[in-house]
């Protein structure tokens, strides 16, 4: 494979581009820092096909990233391939308002296949590959200019050893006839509106323990309120109010802006300055959060005593299936479909529909009307039909 020397003008790029829009696929990466900002701050794009691969520098001076872009989200005859590529898509999309598509995610095949829930990069490489990275540029300051050799190389080993691994996952994919497992995961994570960040869901990101219709009203105030300070200030969320300091000011609102001086995790200043006053203002046009806004688990029949055994068995035989098919749980079924299947619930749940029915919906759903009962064989715990059912 041809390793480019790091790519910094337009021209360069354009013709990279140029041909791997050409390839059956792409490998990409990125390189970013988040801890002082809102926004991630770009630092290095790599992309890769079977012939060549590069590193771009998004910072270089007057460097276009259209035709790199354009690639990625435009271009529907090459497939993105990503490991663990959330926040990866989420960059891509905070530039363009589009998410690559095609996409194809290592880590997400790999829970097909037995891997793990979240297998990690190195460890995904090393079992695929048996070659260890040298993971001491990892936590590098990416911003830094210039960047140096062992960064470069680094983060070029992120698309070459991805593109040779890619075929081997879908390969044995294939051959377990689990590649149509991985259709739904996929479009979910190319889905746009995983990334929109709406300031009005942010309340739903902050844990709170009153479920009281006024409380959620204001904490979805100020957290709508934080979101817009934060991007237009640039900064990380909780440098303008922690989570925490937020969900007791919506819990114990102040009588007026001279209380915000005294809450804990505020400065003092603002109970007289200009940021004291918008959050004040955020919490008098506060308004109950409405029944259809209320957190699922109150809009949810409740599961009672009997009804959470039941939702721990169906746990415990998620358990039981998937280490019989050699896949993570969490590819199967969500623990919040399974109290939902528990209480009563049988439409609109992903476990009764396509392949994870097949795999263990249709076993679930027998175990909770009785048709299913645990027994112990060999001093193994397994799966037995009632006398009812046989």
């Amino acid at each position: 494979m041809h390793i480019h020397p790091l790519i910094t003008d337009s021209a360069a790029l354009a013709d990279l581009c140029a041909r791997l829009a050409k390839a059956r696929f792409v490998a990409v990466d990125t390189e970013f820092m988040r801890e002082n900002t809102y926004w991630p701050d770009l630092c290095l794009i790599q992309i890769a096909d079977e012939t060549e691969a590069a590193a771009i520098d998004p910072k270089a001076d007057g460097i276009d990233l259209a035709p790199l872009l354009h690639l990625l989200v435009d271009n529907e005859d090459v497939l993105k391939v990503f490991h663990a590529g959330g926040q990866d898509v989420e960059i891509i999309y905070n530039l363009t308002g589009k998410t690559p598509h095609p996409i194809f995610d290592t880590q997400i095949a790999a829970m097909a296949l037995g891997q793990g829930e979240q297998i990690g990069y190195g460890n995904l490489v090393d079992s695929w590959l048996g070659i260890q990275l040298d993971k001491g540029a990892r936590f590098t300051d990416w911003a830094r200019r210039p960047l140096d050799r062992r960064q470069i190389d680094y983060a070029i080993g992120d698309v070459t050893h991805l593109v040779r691994i890619f075929p081997m996952l879908v390969n044995r994919l294939v051959k377990q006839g689990r590649g149509y497992w991985l259709d739904e995961e996929m479009e979910r994570l190319a889905n746009p509106a995983n990334y929109e960040n709406d300031p009005e869901l942010a309340w739903q990101r902050v844990k709170i323990p009153s479920r009281k219709a006024e409380v959620l009203g204001r904490l979805k105030a100020l957290a709508a309120w934080r979101e817009k300070e934060a991007r237009s200030k640039n900064l990380p969320r909780g440098r303008i109010v922690k989570d925490e300091t937020l969900a007791d000011i919506a819990a114990h609102p102040p009588r007026d802006q001279g209380d915000l001086a005294k809450v804990r995790g505020l400065s003092a200043s603002w109970g007289g300055n200009d940021i004291g006053g918008r959050m004040m203002k955020a919490l008098a046009e506060a308004k109950p959060l409405g029944p259809d806004e209320m957190p699922r688990d109150e809009k949810r029949p409740g599961l009672g005593k009997e009804g959470a055994l039941v939702a721990d068995l169906l746990k415990l035989l998620l358990k039981i299936r998937a280490r019989e098919i050699d896949v993570a749980p969490r590819l199967l079924a969500r623990t919040d479909e399974l109290e939902l299947l528990a209480a009563g619930r049988r439409q609109g749940l992903a476990i009764l529909e396509g392949w994870r029915c097949e795999q263990f919906g249709e076993d679930a759903l027998d175990l909770v009307e009785g048709r299913l009962a645990f027994a112990v064989k060999n001093g193994k715990l397994k799966m037995t039909r009632t006398e009812a059912e046989s």
